[in-house]
């Protein structure tokens, strides 16, 4: 959230964070996503972001996972999370691709022997 707003200047209100920490019973924060989910589905679905796949957020979240209404995305990094507030607009569903093509897109080696321009950035996509 913090880097949204440094980046954009302004946190969208869709934009929510669920901080799970190792201590939180899983059950309860199930519940508590399912009821954020719920108060943020406007109608285009919800796109569920977390770290690590296999890491117990992306555990809960993929148990809210409902095809083309909940999508969830797991190994975020700051450019799928930049993309996926840019198109916030989109479905879900399209979102998710969006994000998730955003990610590998940015994950480039520093080197301008590879013929990568290290100036162009992704933050701007």
């Amino acid at each position: 959230m913090q880097c949204v707003h440094h980046i954009m200047g302004a946190v969208p209100p869709a934009l929510q964070v669920l901080p799970i920490q190792a201590k939180d019973d899983p059950a309860r924060k199930e519940m508590e996503a399912r009821a954020l989910v719920a108060q943020l589905d406007s109608g285009g679905g919800v796109l569920l972001l977390t770290d690590v796949f296999g890491a117990t957020p992306c555990n809960i979240a993929s148990r809210l996972v409902s095809p083309g209404r909940i999508v969830g995305v797991a190994g975020v990094n700051l450019p799928m999370l930049l993309r996926a507030v840019n198109y916030r607009d989109r479905p879900a569903t399209e979102l998710a691709q969006l994000a998730a093509l955003g990610g590998r897109e940015c994950i480039v080696m520093m080197d301008q022997e590879n013929g990568h321009d290290v100036k162009a950035g992704c933050a701007n996509h």
